[in-house]
């Protein structure tokens, strides 16, 4: 291979015109200090730059790959059986078309326009976004931010960067809108990405002056919206183009080189193979520096083929999508409902009620704050409903409650702690009593469904399943819907298991985390707390033993029912900068927003309280006035962050090593204080 040196202009874009040439990424020479990798733009400033061409010695064509099931045709071995399955992750797309191609894949009723394709449709749009962005340069070995909200061109971006993106090498690196400046700058800036791909021109615009002139972008795409519409005074220094632009240029292309013979023959094509690195996502990092995960096709191809015994879909069945599809829950749950032709419906948190009732979903995939909401909202209509019809529903529902307890006990269901093994006597008499409570309430339960539940399930659908993920369920929501007839199934996993725990990839350019998670020996640490059913023969937990029962997590990350993730260590530093916080922690594990169990500085608080005529000299300082000091003292100190702390518990006793709250190295134990204050903090959410 003979390597040149050329130079170009490096705010015109590199063009990728068909030649005997093959750009090589700049990684593989940077170390010798040919090419830049990062080169800041200043206004009226132009600066040259480097690349290094390598022409391949194979009759002058340009290497590309491929997925070798749904583009099979460019290969020369493409009537190899092994080829005709699914190696990477868009090949899913031919066999649905083929297998579903009439049904409506997808409905994105809320973007302008609203959409509406069939799988057939859904694969050609796929087909023509990827060679679109070959046809704008993207080569192998490239990485693409793609950084937008959920919508139906997210996932044709999202599979045209992998049809095409990874296809020839590159790998797409994903966050959503709401995400600050500075993170994104850091994904795009780590993981070494070299265009973007973004929602719409009001995000473009928020990105332009502080994320911009900071970062290489060859080129940006913009999903929704017109180029006329952007304000920032960078446009003109780089490609800008629209979804559509990019469709006609892979539309034109892929024309091209089904019926031009000596077109066709300028590319030389090689399969992508499973264990090539698919995507490159980031966890939260909300608080702290988020880590990029790498998944192989066939990390996420593990997924879409095994989901089905815990989703059992079928062709036609409803989705509604709410979820940020750069989520790994969402993601995965995405590519695995595609397979099995069924429609997916967009909505969002504001139009989630009336989608419900419209749709009448079959499945809803979201996080444990939706179902809360739901289960807030049926709460606030049977208590607005007269007397009579409030009392009889809340009776049925205590009812249904009961039988499912009693269910579960004789059913070998029941979780327990319990290591020892009750006896015979025992157990039968238990199993006794549970049957016949459950019999006796059966009928008021039968009745129940009629009168009250079917009203609530045709106004929210979800006629097979609720999927909750990305946090724990709390056990009232899910008894709650259990009770009523709704079946909710509770996910396990994380962005470094893809998500439902399976094999993963080390952390992208950070060994250190990598170590962390995993082993010498392999094992990939979560990072949870637990504990496993005891195994009983007999019994009312006879049948759930081994089972895992998870709590918490070991690491300090705080996880909402939202599904964000915080790291609580930051707002506790800011916190006690205040001189009425002895001692704080952070609270909100699976809760909807954060609290904090404070030991304040009574002192000092009793003298503020004085300065500022709350009280007087001789009087006693309330706790009501108490509560309403520090809460103005957490909102002054922590005003910098993005989640703010909601209620807090104020507790006399210091955390020390004396009581067992505190390490022999001074520091607080973060699940022992929320132990010790359980049933307050319980409270404290109600």
């Amino acid at each position: 291979m003979a390597v040149s040196l050329r130079s170009t202009v490096a705010l015109c874009g590199l063009d990728r015109r068909w030649s005997s040439e093959l750009y090589c990424f700049r990684q593989e020479v940077k170390d010798k200090g040919l090419f830049p990798r990062r080169r800041r733009s200043l206004r009226g400033c132009r600066f040259r730059s480097h690349r290094v061409a390598c022409h391949l010695e194979l009759e002058g064509l340009v290497r590309r790959k491929c997925c070798p099931y749904l583009e099979g045709s460019f290969l020369s071995s493409s009537n190899d059986p092994s080829l005709h399955k699914w190696s990477a992750i868009p090949d899913i797309w031919k066999s649905s078309a083929e297998k579903y191609g009439d049904r409506v894949a997808l409905v994105d009723p809320y973007h302008e326009p609203p959409t509406e394709l069939t799988y057939k449709q859904l694969e050609q749009e796929i087909l023509n976004f990827s060679e679109g962005l070959r046809v704008v340069g993207v080569a192998p070995d490239e990485k693409l931010a793609l950084f937008a909200d959920n919508s139906c061109r997210w996932l044709i971006a999202d599979q045209g960067c992998v049809a095409g993106i990874m296809a020839t090498g590159a790998i797409n690196v994903v966050r959503g809108t709401r995400s600050s400046n500075e993170e994104l700058f850091h994904i795009y800036d780590h993981s070494e990405s070299d265009a973007l791909v973004v929602d719409n021109p009001q995000f473009f615009n928020r990105l332009a002056e502080s994320f911009i002139t900071r970062a290489h972008i060859r080129f940006v795409v913009l999903l929704w919206g017109e180029k006329s519409h952007l304000k920032s005074k960078f446009v003109d220094e780089m490609p800008i183009y629209e979804y559509k632009d990019i469709v006609e240029l892979g539309q034109q292309s892929r024309h091209a080189l089904l019926h031009s013979w000596p077109t066709g023959q300028k590319y030389v094509y090689e399969a992508i193979n499973p264990e090539d690195v698919a995507t490159l996502m980031y966890t939260s990092g909300t608080s702290g520096i988020p880590k990029g995960v790498m998944l192989t096709h066939q990390n996420l191809l593990h997924q879409i083929k095994n989901l089905w015994d815990i989703v059992p879909a079928e062709a036609g069945d409803r989705f509604l999508s709410m979820l940020p599809t750069w989520h790994a829950y969402e993601r995965a749950a995405e590519y695995f409902i595609f397979t099995y032709g069924i429609e997916q419906v967009y909505t969002n948190i504001k139009r989630l009620k009336d989608d419900l009732k419209l749709y009448q979903p079959q499945y809803l995939i979201s996080v444990p704050l939706v179902y809360e909401t739901l289960y807030s909202s049926i709460q606030k209509q049977i208590s607005s409903s007269s007397g009579a019809r409030k009392f009889v529903a809340l009776m049925l529902i205590k009812v249904s409650l009961l039988y499912m307890e009693a269910k579960r006990i004789y059913e070998g269901g029941f979780l327990t702690k319990e290591h020892i093994q009750e006896s015979l006597i025992i157990v039968v008499k238990d199993w006794l009593w549970a049957r016949i409570v459950a019999v006796l309430l059966w009928p008021l339960h039968t009745l129940a469904m009629k009168l009250v539940y079917s009203k609530i399930h045709s106004a929210i659908g979800i006629s097979k399943a609720g999927i909750s993920g990305g946090a724990s369920l709390p056990s009232h929501i899910d008894r709650f819907f259990e009770a009523i007839g709704v079946k909710v199934q509770n996910g396990y996993g994380l962005t470094e298991t893809s998500p439902v725990v399976a094999a993963r990839r080390p952390s992208c350019n950070n060994p250190s985390a990598t170590s962390e998670a995993v082993d010498e020996e392999g094992w990939f640490n979560t990072g949870d707390i637990g504990w496993i059913i005891p195994m009983h023969s007999m019994g009312r937990s006879r049948n759930c033993g081994g089972m895992i029962v998870l709590e918490g997590r070991s690491k300090d990350t705080i996880v909402l029912s939202t599904g964000e993730n915080v790291e609580p260590t930051e707002l506790e530093a800011a916190a006690m900068r205040s001189s009425l916080i002895q001692q704080i922690v952070v609270i909100g594990q699976d809760q909807r927003r954060l609290g904090a169990i404070i030991v304040p500085n009574k002192d000092e608080v009793l003298a503020v309280a004085r300065r500022q005529s709350i009280v007087n000299d001789d009087s006693e300082l309330s706790e009501n006035k108490m509560m309403s000091l520090l809460y103005d003292e957490l909102k002054t100190w922590t005003v910098g962050f993005s989640f703010r702390i909601g209620p807090i518990l104020i507790v006399d006793e210091p955390f020390t090593i004396d009581n067992g709250l505190m390490t022999p190295t001074m520091k607080i134990k973060r699940n022992e204080v929320a132990d010790r204050y359980r049933e307050q903090i319980k409270q404290l959410y109600k």
